[in-house]
């Protein structure tokens, strides 16, 4: 296979699209939530409980978009996401009651598996070539800053605007601006394709890797290590500001959960510039280690300002780690060859406890306690951490009894 490298302009703009794609279906939904609700005559909790649901929904299609961004190639799948996308938003925009509202909310999620990170990924694996992972860095830099725009965007659009109106506007941006840019990645992947084999399919375009006889243990570990680390991250970031308030922090809550992204964005420019030579099992091990580090610290010395300083930026560098090596982790170990359907199920397993976490995470502080559940929190990602630490013991042993077995 020609090498290859994502071009610069591509980068960008697929960058554009993950920015307006989680700003749009995703992180906008929170500071909408209040309007939404006194609209539908619904509490507050019910309406993030829709979400949550739909948050399921996405994660049980996350391996089928996987699959068809293998098959006709990540640029279509993305393209025909992005109108997806548009349609979900004006559905939502237009429902009239609350049924209407979560099955048009549900639709958000599913289109959202085939234009984020995880098609994204796949994108820039079939058109950058040996350099997609590095490129894959660069993307999580550049659409870290979703939340830090949409946030206060959204926020602004909605005090001239009523929450229908918001998301109509944001379905044009999907229609209007990322459609354009997934057409065009369609296209250039295409070319780069059939430029060198034009009989070959985009899953048969890529590097073969040859299968290891531990390959389905260590896949297993992986997805384990991504489903604990996806709960325990979403346990504590939905709950952040009350369980620091909780904790005797007062109005520092809000403070200093606003550190964590910008730590998440600093995490992966730290990681750009020196982590180059790492491993990527490594980095998954590291960076699932950070929530139970910073709630070690925070939980004994609470209400100290400063352990929850450190608590905040250690959750945000393993949330913005998480982001990379959930691209680059089934790449390093498994190749390029059905690259697409294994970060399908790496999405679906983490997104599905994700979306559990919170409900979880209330019961236990009602039955427990918040300290107990955070302690319990901080074990269950260490299990994650091991889960990934087997990883490479598992490859290390094979590499030792290989030659005995020559």
């Amino acid at each position: 296979m020609v090498d290859r490298q994502l071009p610069v302009l591509a980068l960008w703009g697929l960058g554009l699209t993950q920015i307006i794609g989680y700003g749009t279906l995703y992180y906008a939904f929170s500071i909408l939530v209040p309007d939404i609700a006194r609209q539908l005559g619904w509490s507050e909790q019910w309406v993030f409980g829709a979400f949550s649901g739909s948050l399921l929904a996405g994660s049980l299609i996350a391996p089928t978009a996987g699959h068809w961004a293998d098959r006709i190639g990540a640029g279509r799948l993305m393209a025909v996401g992005s109108g997806g996308a548009a349609l979900a938003l004006l559905l939502t925009a237009a429902a009239p009651g609350p049924i209407t509202f979560c099955l048009a909310l549900a639709l958000t999620q599913v289109v959202s598996a085939t234009v984020l990170y995880s098609t994204a990924f796949v994108a820039i694996v079939q058109i950058g070539g040996r350099k997609a992972q590095r490129s894959i860095v660069h993307l999580t830099l550049i659409a870290g800053f979703a939340s830090t725009l949409f946030w206060p965007l959204t926020s602004s659009l909605h005090d001239w605007m009523s929450w229908r109106q918001v998301y109509l506007l944001f379905a044009l941006l999907n229609i209007g601006i990322c459609f354009p840019i997934h057409l065009w990645l369609a296209r250039l992947s295409s070319s780069k394709v059939v430029g060198e084999n034009p009989t070959h399919s985009f899953a048969s375009a890529v590097s073969p890797t040859t299968p290891s006889p531990k390959g389905p243990l260590i896949f297993v570990l992986m997805l384990v290590g991504f489903a604990i680390e996806g709960y325990a991250l979403s346990a504590v970031l939905v709950h952040m500001v009350p369980l620091t308030q909780a904790l005797g922090l007062g109005a520092f809550g809000i403070y200093i959960a606003s550190l964590f992204g910008p730590s998440q964005v600093a995490s992966r420019f730290v990681n750009l510039l020196f982590g180059g030579g790492l491993s990527q099992t490594w980095l998954a091990v590291i960076a699932t280690l950070f929530l139970p580090l910073g709630l070690a610290i925070l939980l004994p010395t609470s209400p100290w300002i400063v352990g929850a300083v450190v608590f905040a930026i250690c959750m945000g560098l393993g949330s913005g780690l998480t982001s990379i090596v959930g691209g680059t982790l089934p790449l390093e170990l498994f190749g390029r060859e059905g690259y697409g359907k294994r970060l399908g199920w790496c999405t679906s397993v983490k997104q599905f406890t994700s979306a559990i976490a919170p409900v979880a995470m209330s019961a236990s502080m009602s039955a427990v306690g918040v300290v107990p559940s955070l302690w319990i929190v901080a074990l269950i990602g260490m299990v994650g951490a091991m889960a990934f630490l087997a990883i490479p013991l598992i490859l290390r042993q094979r590499m030792i009894t290989a030659p005995l077995n020559a």
